[in-house]
């Protein structure tokens, strides 16, 4: 048996519940992972919510952790009992003390990496790594505006965008965020509750426009964001923290210079393992060369699931939300 949260009917964060669930035996190519520290991502509430529907309820929620291989069954390979590992990937679930997982999923965490970072941002890591590196390949030169700078992912991106020599151009909420923000690479903090962001976009680059924006916020932010690109610009819609963006036509892409439009998805990304593994050292080496220094934000124990939700929605926290299985009620 383990501790588990789980919903039976979508909606608000008070659908959450820890319950005991019975914990299987690994089956072929299965592990057992005790796990030590569960993420608390935006996909989560969109489970939760039914914005992104669950295969039936009542089901687990969330889609990362770290934890110790407790057990593996047959016809595993490259797994052995007693060592850390971390994951990022469905089926949702990831709120529990422990869960039986595909060995292919793993993640062999190197040990300069502690639980909560491997646990709290690996799913951050690796779609910060996609939109680098795979959606919009940065190179040094280029000009980026990254909305939720100080967040989970935003700051990962603005880190690792620095790195690369690209100009980081980001959005914030307030003068706390802003500093959060500078503090983590970003370049051009802007508070978008007191300046319109599309006039500070146009001053800072000098009227040109940024390469490419990566966009998490959704609704509040899109249309403006497309007049923020110079022609010929990427227009990288990752997540709807505001609701969904708006329907397009194409031929308004046209309008604007000939952009490009994507909406991407990590796990189609991270399908293959080599794609996986080739993400996740890229993201690992980034933070144990000092090149990514993750902030983890706020720590929860599983009961206090729910209140990580609701301070995630309200946008009141900074950096990675975590699940610390050690902590106490």
């Amino acid at each position: 048996m383990a501790r588990a949260v789980r919903i039976h009917q979508t909606g608000g964060p008070e659908q959450l519940q820890v319950e005991e669930i019975d914990v299987p035996a690994p089956g072929p190519g299965e592990v057992l992972l005790r796990q030590t520290a569960c993420g608390v991502n935006f996909i989560d509430c969109y489970h939760r919510s039914g914005l992104y529907p669950l295969p039936q309820l009542p089901h687990g929620i969330g889609v990362e952790a770290c934890g110790v291989v407790e057990a593996v069954g047959d016809g595993v390979r490259g797994v052995q009992t007693g060592e850390r590992m971390a994951y990022a990937t469905p089926p949702p679930g990831a709120y529990a003390e422990a869960r039986v997982l595909p060995a292919d999923r793993l993640i062999p965490v190197p040990d300069e990496v502690e639980d909560a970072v491997a646990g709290g941002t690996t799913l951050r890591g690796l779609t910060a790594w996609l939109l680098l590196h795979r959606t919009f390949p940065v190179r040094r030169g280029h000009t980026l505006l990254i909305h939720a700078a100080a967040g989970g992912v935003g700051q990962i991106l603005c880190q690792w965008a620095d790195y690369l020599g690209a100009t980081v151009i980001g959005t914030v909420g307030d003068e706390d965020k802003a500093q959060v923000a500078a503090e983590h690479g970003c370049h051009h903090p802007i508070l978008y509750t007191q300046d319109d962001f599309r006039e500070k976009v146009e001053a800072i680059t000098g009227g040109r426009g940024v390469d490419v924006v990566y966009d998490s916020v959704g609704a509040a932010t899109f249309e403006a964001s497309l007049d923020c690109l110079r022609p010929l610009g990427m227009m990288v819609s990752y997540g709807n923290a505001s609701g969904a963006p708006p329907a397009i036509e194409p031929g308004l892409l046209a309008q604007k210079g000939s952009l490009f439009l994507t909406r991407p998805v990590l796990f189609h990304y991270i399908a293959d393992r080599h794609e996986l593994l080739a993400g996740a050292s890229a993201y690992y080496d980034a933070l144990t060369q000092g090149v990514i220094e993750p902030a983890v934000g706020r720590r929860y124990p599983l009961e206090k699931a729910a209140r990580a939700h609701t301070d995630l929605e309200a946008r009141a926290t900074t950096g990675a939300t975590v699940l610390d299985l050690g902590a106490a009620d």
